[in-house]
Parts: C-alpha cells; structure tokens; sequence
C-alpha cells in the first residue's frame, strides 16, 4: 500500500510539473533572470503551492501518526551549520546551471534526451558521494 500511495503521489506530483511548466529548464531559468526575460511563471507555481503547504501540514499535524506508519520522522537537528548552507548553495548553483532540481529532473527523463539523462546521472552520483562523506 505504501508503495501505491507513493507511486501516486509521485504521478500527480510529476503531472503538476508538467502542467505548470516546471519541467522546461526555460521556465525555472527565465525566473532566474531578473535583470533580462524575466518569466514569473515559477513565482505563480510557489504562490499555490505555499498555502496548500500551510493547508496540508496543519492537517496531518493533528493526526498522531501518519496512514502508513508507526510515527512521524522528522529531523532531530534544527541547526542552521556550515554543511547544511553549503549543501542548499550547492543545490541552488545546479538548479541554476542546470534549470532543473531533482523532481522536475526525473520528470524530463520521459523527454530521452541525453543532457538530462547525464544530469539524472551526476545527480545520483552526487548523492551516492554525499551519503558516503
């Protein structure tokens, strides 16, 4: 159940990718460019996607535990430290360099196109290397 649920959620969550263009490298970088084109699209897609955030946390807050599971895990350090900037400036460089983050990545692999397939790539690498440092 918990697989189905998640396939789910990951099949809804790519065809909102898809339908709010999150999924064009274009897009994510023309939002990036403020001093030229720039292209709000992305601004649009945070504006909805932030109370329905607000919306859903609150309501699975006052469940005492999660559908599928024993407990909610939630992260034990709440520490703003050096690791944690430099993996967000990290993430924030390839979005970036790239116009992709990780979901819209995975999305763009139906594309076939050899440049996101190298990303996908280097990214599991990346994190394969992260897990062992």
């Amino acid at each position: 159940m918990k697989c189905l649920i998640a396939g789910l959620a990951g099949l809804i969550f790519g065809v909102g990718l898809v339908l709010s263009g999150m999924a064009q490298p274009a897009v994510v970088l023309g939002f990036l460019d403020v001093a030229g084109a720039w292209d709000p699209r992305l601004l649009f897609v945070m504006m909805a996607a932030v109370p329905v955030t607000m919306i859903g946390y609150r309501w699975v807050w006052r469940r005492s535990a999660p559908w599928l599971a024993d407990g909610f895990r939630l992260p034990e350090s709440r520490r703003i430290d050096v690791r944690l900037v430099a993996g967000a400036a990290l993430f924030g460089i390839g979005w970036g360099l790239a116009g992709y983050c990780p979901g819209p990545a995975l999305v763009s692999l139906a594309s076939g196109l050899l440049p996101v397939w190298a990303l996908v790539v280097a990214m599991l690498v990346g994190w394969r290397f992260a897990d062992r440092i």
